[in-house]
């Protein structure tokens, strides 16, 4: 039976205009366009601290114009950035990013389980994000209870539970550390943590890394300087070979129209001077709560699942 050719071109011109009115239904899973490589996006950032920490953030992609492309044209962040949850880091400020710049996934201590991980999964596997940032930051309260093996309750207890590792894997390496000392050392070693754990527990985020496509660096945000100091060969090595004049930058290119700018990084301190900064005041402690009550973090699978020690 033959059909109708007048419901048929109805049929048709429907799902046509469909798909134009509403683009961002096909955009998650689009072919990705020409965006950063993930030193590209890697150099926007160190950029953008060293513009943040000179005071003179040039606050891009925050008007009307750029709500209204991230909506017609989608969200395409250069960067996910998996950091802390603590008021005084402002991931898109420290960068001086704007809208639709950074898919910033936000928790305490700046751990890496099954939330965290799969959001970060989205990120690169839909909006085909070049670039992984994990960003712990001076003084942090998370670590530091673990440190002093601060009596947690609730959720919290099984939350904190990725950082032991990194703090007994200190302990183990350096016995010679205390107080402000090895708190700024835990911190690092549970921003390195949580890279391996981005890794270990995702084989897809394994397989981008493995591949190329995607790149992850670990970075401490100094509370007090606003400094990122950078972890990892590639980062340091970047941050160090930046050239320190800011006026001399080029604008934030917007990668919407054309791959992210090509401005010089500017450097970024790490090493010897992030410890003298740490130590400047007293490391900041979780309050004492309610009987300990340690408890596995997440699922029965989940390798962290081993009870809070005290110290």
């Amino acid at each position: 039976m033959m059909k109708h050719p007048a419901i048929s071109i109805a049929a048709t011109a429907l799902l046509l205009g469909l798909l134009t009115a509403v683009p961002a239904l096909a955009d998650a899973h689009a072919a990705p366009t020409t965006g950063p490589t993930p030193d590209a996006a890697l150099k926007q950032l160190i950029d953008g601290n060293q513009r943040y920490t000179s005071d003179q953030r040039l606050l891009p992609h925050q008007d009307e114009q750029r709500r209204c492309e991230t909506v017609s044209g989608g969200q395409r962040p250069v960067a996910a950035v998996l950091a802390c949850a603590d008021s005084r880091v402002p991931v898109e400020i420290l960068f001086d990013q704007g809208i639709g710049d950074l898919f910033v996934i936000r928790v305490a201590g700046n751990v890496a389980a099954t939330d965290e991980i799969g959001t970060i999964e989205y990120g690169i596997e839909h909006l085909h994000i070049p670039l992984i940032v994990v960003l712990g930051h001076s003084k942090c309260g998370a670590v530091t209870a673990v440190v002093d093996g601060a009596e947690v309750e609730g959720n919290l207890a099984k939350l904190v539970q990725p950082i032991v590792p990194a703090v007994n894997r200190i302990r183990d390496e350096h016995p010679e550390l205390k107080g402000a000392k090895l708190v700024s050392a835990a911190i690092t070693s549970n921003v390195q943590q949580a890279i391996n754990d981005l890794t270990a527990r995702s084989p897809l985020i394994a397989g981008y890394v493995r591949d190329g496509k995607v790149k992850i660096i670990g970075g401490v945000y100094d509370l007090h300087g606003g400094n990122v100091r950078w972890i990892g060969d590639d980062a340091i090595a970047a941050a160090d070979a930046a050239k320190p004049a800011v006026a001399e930058q080029e604008p934030v290119a917007d990668h919407y129209a054309s791959p992210a700018h090509d401005a010089k990084p500017a450097p970024a301190a790490h090493g010897a001077k992030a410890d003298a900064d740490e130590a400047h005041e007293p490391a900041e402690h979780a309050p004492a709560a309610a009987p300990k009550n340690a408890k596995p973090h997440g699922d029965a699978a989940d390798p962290h699942a081993e009870a809070l020690k005290t110290n």
